[in-house]
């Protein structure tokens, strides 16, 4: 079978979705962190936009590998996006147009300073960019390290964004836009602030121009990206009739949500689908409490119900009602309303995307880390409605379905995922579900701090707890 190149798109069916016929696009973004989530979601945005601009194609940067970029360069920067839906489908993707491996620095430095590119764009994870715990930079991070020492190859992302921005600052030249896509609350502003402190540490007048003249826009990225695997490739294969080493899939959701600074971005993104904003946060807040507010409720009563994944789950007439309730009563009515996004809408999508059958996602591994999520997840939300003097009955049952987990757990000699594994362990031993509830209060571990001066929110996560232990859905699936 032929492989997906340029020289073979004329052998796709004329239906299917590709670059064919396209102009052939200049550069104008780099990316560093090309795996599979930036070419399921950022790359399929900008590839439509090439449709009727083609200033904006992506130079990807790989900083650690050279798996994915040399698998892109051996296909001409094309490769399969498999929507993976109840209906599926497959369109070629062709955004890429330059392909530079960990060892490709001088021509990773002249890109970013050719006028041309706009943008400058990241996937890299949320330790790559090397923030302590306060979300400032780690200026004892060995990579940032490495970097202020002034070698020829920057390891951070941080040092090749500074290094990019310097040379234009040197010849003259307008900044580029650095847009950070990792799921990192407030990651514009985070990203900004590291560009300054570590510039201020070699070069104070540079860490000045950075902090007046360059934009770093915070964004929201969402869309479920399964690894690929010899199945995906066998089913691309079949598809579209060509061999595809460097094939992606994802969920047909997909959601960029990007801060408006003021500034044009470059490329046409809204035209895409993206949504521009100058409320990032509430949208980051929408998904926090609605999507994954729901996902660890499911995760829980779930696996209480004997339910594997969010699909399964989701079948279970009941638990779907109650999740659906807890969004409509508990959670969007906390939440501030802003221009142009529909929380119900919202609800909606999200709700579908559960419901996906082509997405395997694994209720337990939803509730790994449960101490450190929930008072995200749910206690924002417990907490907005005790301050309005509302009692939000389907978050406190989720709570109670989390506690009732925790013994199940412990009692059954099973690993509980979580940093505070063990000691949540040892509190659920000996299987009281209202002892183990006064224990968490009092230990801070995964119930808000408020719970323990709130006798009647005490009183109402105690009983719901005893009801999922004792498995009394007909009074907690209210």
């Amino acid at each position: 079978m032929n492989r997906l190149t340029a020289a073979t798109l004329d052998q796709l069916a004329p239906a299917m979705q590709s670059p064919r016929g396209r102009p052939e696009p200049s550069v104008g973004i780099v990316h560093f962190g090309p795996g599979a989530f930036h070419r399921a979601h950022q790359a399929a945005y900008v590839d439509t936009v090439l449709q009727h601009d083609p200033r904006w194609g992506i130079a990807a940067v790989s900083m650690r590998s050279r798996g994915t970029v040399e698998a892109l360069e051996q296909q001409d920067g094309l490769y399969t996006l498999a929507i993976r839906d109840a209906e599926s489908d497959m369109r070629v993707i062709g955004a890429h147009r330059r392909f530079l491996a960990p060892d490709a620095a001088a021509e990773t430095r002249a890109l970013l300073a050719d006028p041309a590119v706009g943008l400058v764009t990241t996937t890299v994870t949320e330790k790559g960019y090397c923030l302590s715990g306060d979300g400032t930079v780690d200026m004892e991070h060995p990579d940032i390290l490495h970097d202020l020492a002034g070698t020829a190859v920057p390891a951070s992302v941080v040092g090749w964004i500074v290094a990019g921005l310097a040379s234009r600052r040197s010849a003259g030249v307008r900044p580029f836009i650095p847009l950070p896509c990792d799921n990192l609350a407030s990651n514009g502003a985070k990203l900004h602030a590291a560009l300054v402190a570590f510039a201020r540490a070699t070069d104070p007048d540079l860490a000045d121009w950075i902090a007046g003249e360059v934009r770093v826009p915070s964004t929201m990225v969402d869309s479920i990206t399964p690894a690929s695997d010899a199945d995906l490739y066998a089913k691309v294969a079949e598809g579209i009739g060509l061999e595809d080493r460097a094939a992606v899939q994802r969920e047909r959701f997909t959601q960029w949500v990007i801060q408006d600074v003021g500034v044009p971005l470059g490329p046409d993104l809204a035209s895409a689908g993206a949504t521009v904003t100058s409320d990032v946060a509430a949208y980051e807040k929408a998904k926090l409490r609605i999507l994954n507010g729901a996902h660890s409720t499911l995760a829980y009563l779930g696996l209480l119900r004997g339910h594997i994944s969010v699909a399964d789950a989701m079948a279970d007439a009941d638990l779907a009602r109650f999740v659906d309730t807890m969004i409509r009563t508990d959670i969007i009515p906390m939440l501030p309303a802003v221009p142009g996004f529909d929380l119900d809408e919202y609800r909606e999508a999200v709700l579908a995307r559960f419901r996906n059958p082509a997405i395997v996602h694994r209720l337990d591994q939803i509730a790994i880390d449960g101490s450190q999520k929930l008072p995200y997840r749910l206690g924002d939300t417990l907490a907005a409605n005790r301050a309005a003097g509302r009692m939000p009955a389907h978050v406190v049952a989720a709570l109670g379905g989390w506690v009732a987990f925790l013994i199940v757990r412990s009692r059954a000699g099973m690993t509980i995922a979580d940093p505070a594994g063990d000691r949540l362990a040892a509190a659920a031993q000996d299987g009281d579900p209202v002892a183990l509830v006064r224990r968490l209060t009092e230990a801070g571990l995964g119930l808000p701090p408020q719970v323990a001066g709130d006798a009647p929110l005490l009183a109402a996560i105690k009983a719901a707890a005893s009801a999922a232990h004792e498995k009394r859905w007909d009074m907690l699936l209210r």
